[in-house]
Parts: C-alpha cells; structure tokens; sequence
C-alpha cells in the first residue's frame, strides 16, 4: 500500500492486489459493498493519519475509486471540516463515494503530475521495471504545462498492446487520470506551454532516467 499526500486536504492510496490479500478482501468486494462500512477503510484512514498525517477526525469524505485492469486499487480521498464541529466515529463519518473502472478501450489518456520531478519519476520506473517499446504503445505523447500544472497527454494508444495492462498501473502509481474532453484538448493547445512533444515519456527516459 502507498500513501501519498497530494494537499493537506487530499490524499492517494495505491493499494495492490497482495495488500487486498492480507485482509482476505478482493476488488469485487471493495468496489461493490459500503466502503464506509469496511474495516479496511478505516485502516487505510488510520495508516494515512501515521504515515501522512491526514486526520479526518470531524471531517466528511469524498472518495473517487478506481480499479485497473491486474486489481489495483486507487483512492483519492477529500477530506472537508464538519459544519457541527463534532469528533465523529470514524465508521460513522460522511462519506460520498465515486467509483470508476479504467476504461482501457479509449485511443486517447489524459493525466495531470504535481510537479516535472514527478514525470522525471514516471518515465524512471517505466524504464526499470519494463522493457516494452513506447513507441508502440502510444505513437503521440506530449507534456504540457496548464495552470501550474503539468498534463501528459496520449494520443493514438495501441489498445490491442499487451503491454498496455503494465503501463497503466504504473500509471496509478504517479499519474492522476484526467476526463477527457475535446473542449479541454482545446485549452491545452491553445493555452498550454507544450514542454515536450513527439513521444514526451520516450524523451523522459531518454534525458531523465538514471542509466
């Protein structure tokens, strides 16, 4: 399990199929029953409250859910001040829960990193950890900065590539997913500094990664 902390108020829990194991839970049972109602829920909250600091004591959650296609499951939690001010029981706390499957069908990704380093770390470990060809993969990648914040957009990915699986979660690992529309496409063009174009994690690993 990894716990990182986006802002004081949000934070991303990767949690693997072995995690999942441990508690003698699986991804159907995660995605399908009452989070709130799951003794792994709170044990999450606990070990992001040691490990990060983030108390959600007298908060209410908002929690986005998404599951790759190999079982890994990531959460984003939002944590927002309880107007009553009380401490709440954590299995009594309000939540609002989103859950999402990764679509892995769509020829174009979009993800937003908090920071270049990120993207540096991203294009490192997909070069450690797998050998496969990004050029076919995805035959466009370009990094753009929006915002004050860096998008790494995909374009003409190779659904069929049996790589692909591995790619994505990696991907879950550094990489926010994006909705996807032709209006913020358009944004990002026009208004977006393009860092890289051609195959921009090609050229990360190229520049970026450790030898």
């Amino acid at each position: 399990m990894k716990i990182e902390k986006l802002t004081e108020d949000k934070i991303r829990i990767i949690v693997n199929p072995s995690d999942l194991e441990l508690e003698n839970l699986d991804v159907h049972s995660i995605m399908t029953k009452a989070i709130e109602r799951q003794g792994f829920f709170i044990h999450m909250l606990e070990k992001a409250k040691d490990e990060v600091g983030f108390n959600t004591d007298g908060c209410r959650l908002l929690i986005e859910a998404f599951s790759t296609s190999d079982d890994i499951l990531v959460f984003t939690i939002t944590k927002y001040e309880n107007i009553s001010n009380k401490i709440l029981n954590p299995n009594k706390v309000g939540l609002k829960v989103k859950r999402k499957s990764l679509n892995i069908t769509n020829k174009q990704a979009l993800y937003k990193l908090k920071n270049f380093d990120e993207f540096c770390d991203f294009c490192e470990c997909i070069n450690n950890e797998y050998k496969f060809d990004i050029k076919k993969l995805s035959k466009n990648t370009y990094l753009y900065l929006y915002n004050n914040t860096y998008y790494l957009f995909m374009k003409n990915i190779s659904i069929d590539n049996i790589a692909l699986k591995n790619f994505y979660s990696i991907a879950s690992e550094f990489l926010v997913p994006v909705h996807y529309s032709n209006n913020f496409e358009s944004k990002l063009l026009e208004h977006g500094k393009l860092i890289i174009k051609g195959n921009a994690i090609l050229t990360g690993i190229k520049y970026f990664a450790h030898k």
